[in-house]
């Protein structure tokens, strides 16, 4: 066993969180449905110092009502290889005013799937927190080991 240290973690400040959540449009929203946690990917964007995003019928927007809920976005810088990963924790809200409503249709919102997404959750966060770390060369962590369990649950 190797005794190097282990690649080190920056934890990033808030404005850097909030500028590299700009940076994409794809996230996964963690919720409390029927008493169990779930996850879905969203398509969402950043409305001042707030996470928006639209939905159809269904989970996502019935566990998103006055809920607490998370986001997580990450990335990989190509040229630095470096990756980041933030969390957006707070409460989640449909938005239902008819001024707050024409306000959110403005934001370019493009669900990749099809169907109707007329609602809008609005997610107020309590915390923003985020990690920038060396993405890790493969051949630096992969053993024979992580073949063979592959292999064996194929």
């Amino acid at each position: 066993m190797s005794n190097e240290p282990s690649p080190e973690v920056q934890n990033l400040e808030h404005h850097e969180c909030w500028a590299l959540l700009r940076t994409v449009s794809v996230g996964r929203l963690a919720v409390l449905a029927d008493g169990r946690p779930d996850i879905f990917p969203i398509n969402y964007t950043v409305d001042g110092g707030t996470v928006v995003f639209r939905t159809g019928q269904g989970t996502k927007l019935s566990a998103s009502g006055d809920a607490d809920v998370a986001v997580e976005a990450d990335g990989v810088d190509p040229d630095s290889g470096l990756a980041w990963s933030v969390v957006v924790k707070g409460t989640a809200a449909v938005v239902t005013a008819a001024e707050d409503v024409l306000d959110t249709s403005r934001l370019y919102l493009f669900p990749w799937q099809a169907g109707r997404k007329d609602a809008f959750v609005r997610i107020t966060p309590d915390s923003v927190t985020g990690r920038r770390f060396k993405v890790t060369e493969p051949m630096t962590w992969w053993t024979q080991i992580s073949s063979s369990v592959k292999t064996a649950h194929e």
